[in-house]
């Protein structure tokens, strides 16, 4: 055997898959699939009968989890479709940026600084609104496939 020692050039994830295969028929209304290489909430389901080629149909109508669109496709109810692994993760606010980053205080004590305010008028207006006001906020931020996004925020009560 060599005695040299061996690098690898490491992108941090080892390997993890974005998604995982689900059979069609088991996913359910407010459930997470793929669809055009989006994530999505599952809205609806409906089966269709097996017809006169053997398979039961699943229908899915989804929005996409970041961007709010509709989606909609037809499976195979015995096929494997994609689910996003999504999760949720909660950071202290910090700093809201001129250019509409925010400055996130993570759990290990770093800071996280590459998110954008989110573009719902609602919620950004809640995040300005309170951060302004010097409130201590905690957001929360859902992430799938690669993508991260605010969803939520929680009043925590006032700065000391």
């Amino acid at each position: 055997m060599s005695d040299e020692e061996h690098h690898f050039e490491s992108k941090a994830d080892a390997g993890a898959s974005k998604t995982y295969p689900q059979q069609a028929g088991t996913i359910r209304k407010n459930g997470y699939i793929v669809i055009k290489n989006r994530p999505c909430k599952v809205v609806e389901v409906s089966t269709s009968k097996t017809g006169k080629h053997g398979h039961a149909k699943c229908h899915f109508v989804a929005i996409d989890i970041f961007n709010g669109k509709k989606l909609e496709d037809i499976v195979p109810s015995s096929h494997n479709c994609d689910v996003p692994h999504v999760s949720r993760t909660d950071y202290q606010l910090i700093d809201i940026s001129e250019d509409g980053f925010v400055s996130l205080l993570m759990d290990n004590g770093d800071t996280k600084d590459d998110l954008r305010l989110p573009t719902d008028d609602n919620l950004l207006s809640q995040i300005k609104d309170g951060f302004a006001e010097g409130k201590d906020l905690v957001l929360t931020v859902m992430s799938a496939m690669g993508e991260e996004q605010i969803c939520a925020l929680k009043d925590i009560g006032p700065k000391n």
